[in-house]
C-alpha cells in the first residue's frame, strides 16, 4: 500500500535561490522563444520526412540546416 502526503514544509528565506529563480525564469523564457521560431519549426518539419521525402525535394538531411537558414546564413 503507498501512502501520499500533501505536507509543505516552510523554507528559511534563500536570496541565491530568488537570484536563481530569476536567472532560470530568463533562460527558459529565451529558450521558449528560440523554440518557437518558424526557421525551427521548418527545419522540424523537414527533418521528420524520410530520406526518400527529402530527396524528392532536392534535399539530404545533412542539408535542412542550411537550407533553412540560408538566407541568414553564410556557410
Amino acid at each position: 500500500m503507498a501512502y501520499a502526503s500533501n505536507a509543505q514544509t516552510s523554507a528559511p528565506f534563500n536570496p541565491l535561490g530568488l537570484i536563481a529563480g530569476f536567472f532560470r525564469a530568463i533562460g527558459n523564457g529565451l529558450v521558449h522563444l528560440a523554440e518557437s521560431n518558424h526557421r525551427v519549426n521548418r527545419a522540424r518539419t523537414l527533418m521528420e520526412l524520410s530520406d526518400e521525402e527529402l530527396a524528392q525535394r532536392g534535399l539530404k538531411r545533412e542539408d535542412v540546416v542550411k537550407h533553412v537558414f540560408s538566407d541568414i546564413m553564410y556557410v
